[in-house]
This record gives C-alpha cells, sequence and structure tokens, in this order.
C-alpha cells in the first residue's frame, strides 16, 4: 500500500482544531506525542490535550512541565465528575447512550479486564465529549489503540466528534482480539501506524474493508537532535542503552551479554538511562555479579541528558524482546551513532545490518556479546560512518515537521481514505 507522501498535501490553516487524547500525558518516554503536538500546531492546528490520569511520577523535562500545565485529567475530578456527566448525556441522548452501552458490552466480552473498566472507558467518554462539545474540537486523535482508543471511540458512538488513533506495536499487537482492535479500526475515521510493519499488523486484524484507512505517519524528531553538531565517536568502550525497564525491553538479556563479556576479558561500560517495574530484579542481579562496576544504572534522564549519553558512547543498544519502532533509534542516528538492536518490529526498517548498525536474534544473550564485540573493536571512523547513513536515513523519512504534515492533512480532511 503507498506511503502518505507529506508532499503531495497541503499545509492546513487555522481552522483545524482537534483534540488528543492519551492514557497518561505528558511521559517521559513518550516525547514524541509532544513533538507531534507542537508540530501540528506550528502549522496552525488548535490542540486540546486530555489525558485520562495523571502520570505518577515528577516531570524532568521543563518541555514536559508546560505540557502538563496544558493537559486536562479525565480523572481529575474524581468519580463525581464522571457521573455528573453520565446521568447529562444518558438525559439528553437516551438511545444513543443505550447503543453504547451495547458497545460496552461487546467491549467486555473479549477484554480480560472484565466488565468495570469498560464501564469506566463509557463514563470517561461521556467527559470528553461535553468538554469537547464546549471547547468546539471537531476531531479526537488518541495515541496507543487500547484504553484511550477505546473512550475515542464511545466518545463518538455517544454523538461526539469523529475519531483516529495511532497505534506504535506492543501495546496493540500483544493481544489484539482482548483490546477489540478490528472493532476500533471499523469505527475510527482513520487509524495511523508509525511503520510500515505496524500497518501490515493493523491489516491483520481488521477486515480489507477496512485497509483503505491504514495510514503510515511516522514518530519524527524536531532540531533539537537534528541539529546538534556532529561529534566523532569516544575512544572510550562506552554503550548506552535509554530504555523503559520493563520486561519487553529485554535489559535482562544486556546484562547477561555483559556478564559473558567482562568474563571472556572484554573491557567495556554500560550506562542504562530509564526507569520503570524491572527495575528491582535488575539492581539485585547486577548487586550479585562481578559486573556490578561496569553497568551504570542512571534512571530517567532528560532530552539534554540522552543526548550527553548518546555521543559519549559508541553504539546504543536496543536489546528489546518486543517493539514497534522505538524513537531512541532515530536519536542515535541523528546524532551519528550506529544502533545495535534485536531484530523485532519496525526495527529493520532502520537499521540495516552492517550498514547503519547490527542487528541481532531477540533474547540471546550470545548474539548479543558478539555485536557488542564487534562495536567495541571497530573503528571510531567505521563508527562515524555507520552513524552518518543513519542520519541521512533518518532526515529522509523522520523529520516531525514532514510527518506532522501527513497527519495534520488526515486530521483536517474530511476523507481521509482518499489519500490512500
Amino acid at each position: 500500500m503507498p506511503r502518505n507522501d507529506a508532499s503531495s498535501h497541503s499545509t492546513p490553516g487555522s481552522h483545524g482544531h482537534v483534540a488528543y487524547l492519551i492514557n497518561q500525558y505528558p511521559s517521559t518516554s513518550h516525547t514524541f506525542v509532544r513533538r507531534e503536538i507542537c508540530a501540528l500546531e506550528a502549522l496552525g492546528l488548535q490542540v486540546d490535550r486530555y489525558s485520562i490520569r495523571p502520570f505518577p511520577e515528577p516531570q524532568i523535562e521543563p518541555a514536559d512541565q508546560l505540557e502538563a500545565s496544558r493537559t486536562r485529567v479525565l480523572l481529575g475530578g474524581g468519580a463525581k465528575g464522571l457521573l455528573g456527566s453520565c446521568l447529562a448525556v444518558s438525559a439528553r441522548h437516551p438511545l444513543r447512550f443505550l447503543a453504547s452501552f451495547w458497545l460496552v458490552l461487546k467491549l467486555a466480552r473479549y477484554s480480560d479486564r472484565g466488565f468495570i473498566r469498560p464501564l469506566a472507558w463509557l463514563a470517561e467518554a461521556c467527559l470528553i465529549k461535553r468538554l469537547m462539545a464546549k471547547s468546539g474540537a471537531q476531531h479526537l486523535h488518541a495515541h496507543f489503540g487500547t484504553n484511550s482508543a477505546a473512550v475515542a471511540m464511545l466518545a463518538n458512538a455517544l454523538g461526539g466528534p469523529s475519531y483516529s488513533f495511532t497505534s506504535h506495536g506492543t501495546e496493540s499487537f500483544d493481544s489484539p482480539p482482548t483490546i477489540s482492535l478490528g472493532l476500533k479500526i471499523a469505527r475510527a475515521r482513520f487509524v495511523v501506524a508509525v511503520s510500515e510493519w505496524g500497518r501490515a499488523q493493523l491489516m491483520r486484524w481488521s477486515s480489507p474493508d477496512s485497509w483503505h484507512k491504514l495510514h503510515v505517519v511516522r514518530c519524527g524528531l524536531d532540531d533539537q537532535f537534528l541539529d546538534t553538531p556532529e561529534e566523532p565517536a569516544p575512544a572510550a568502550p562506552r554503550l548506552v542503552c535509554v530504555s523503559r525497564l520493563s520486561p519487553e525491553k529485554g535489559v535482562e538479556v544486556l546484562v547477561a551479554a555483559v556478564e559473558q563479556l567482562v568474563q571472556s576479558g572484554t573491557n567495556l561500560e554500560l550506562v542504562l538511562v530509564g526507569d520503570g517495574p524491572s527495575r528491582p530484579s535488575i539492581e539485585a542481579r547486577l548487586a550479585n555479579t562481578s559486573v556490578q562496576d561496569k553497568v551504570q544504572l542512571l534512571g530517567w534522564g532528560d532530552a539534554a541528558r540522552v543526548r550527553k549519553e548518546i555521543l559519549a558512547s559508541r553504539a546504543l543498544v536496543v536489546p528489546s524482546l518486543a517493539e514497534g519502532l522505538p524513537v531512541v533509534i532515530m536519536e542515535a542516528f541523528a546524532l551519528c551513532r550506529p544502533v545495535i538492536a534485536t531484530a523485532v518490529g519496525a526495527v529493520p526498517e532502520l537499521v540495516e545490518h552492517r550498514h547503519t548498525g547490527w542487528l541481532v536474534a531477540p533474547g540471546s544473550a550470545d548474539s548479543l556479546a558478539a555485536a557488542i564485540r564487534v562495536a567495541l573493536s571497530a573503528s571510531r571512523d567505521d563508527l562515524l560512518t555507520m552513524g552518518r547513513r543513519g542520519a541521512e536515513r533518518i532526515r529522509e523519512r523522520h523529520t516531525v515537521t514532514n510527518e506532522a504534515r501527513t497527519l495534520a492533512s488526515l486530521l483536517t480532511d474530511s476523507d481521509p481514505s482518499a489519500q490512500a
């Protein structure tokens, strides 16, 4: 299927007024959403921000702190606000409310979360429908195909505006039937994938009648990374991994690979930037091995810290067991650093083996260790050459302004399928 070429679309005027819905926003690991929203606003769209629930940790990025002040949290008013919205919508539109309740039953039938969670989505949908009616926003776009897309779908069923959503990867494709992915696609005005691989997965779980709605809009980088002056790779045997610390990210496999290398006499240093539920188990493993002094666990860092750590390393390592298309790969390439990554999801669309980095088998500490050994022994000139090739690919396909033009055209077009 054809790629939506941003150059073929006109830039929308200031008349476009849309709303964004995300489960938790702003989030340290979802800076790509903020970049997208800001790029859309730069193109003349008015974008309202809604988060279903607040991000549980303090914002460390000044831009995220500003976004938090601009974001309305649906659950911020407690159960009273949700109940009031439900009563108001059901009294004013009883037939639509009943039809939406029937849709809730459909969601609950296949969900692994029972009936209560879909019922909560209906209450949240009532609230966002009323908020958007007051603001005048004409379309609702959700990020991720899980609960935010469900709330957007229910708001539309209640008589609210049209909706669309962006599917990123593992959150949609781990168990598509349990999140009613096909139903969400069928009722949406359009659906976005961030890669060709992601679009193919959406095709798997939707009717061919809906394929015309599926578009590729890649995550993009802004000038903060694209305009960073080129620096040669360091001589020090240093690697970096920037990742949420959760099971699907495979960081434990990376630690096992580092153990292998150290035991074989390889000198290296690994810096882990990130946090998450797997941190205690990773810390416990490091405490019981001989590589504790070889691995730094820094926690989350802002964009400036991420840039600094990538530039101070010979390569970025992405050891994921499951993945969509990690934005951090784009960031490393923009900084002219090669990437060692597992060949999962859409990663091979960015990382070309032995050209811009190294692809390895997922879950294999042996394969990962072998690739790391090659990266550590490569000349600094070779590393920079590989990184430059990656940077060229990012500038061709992953600039946030170009991708935002494509998305803006979809958001403001009454018939997005005509662009497929």
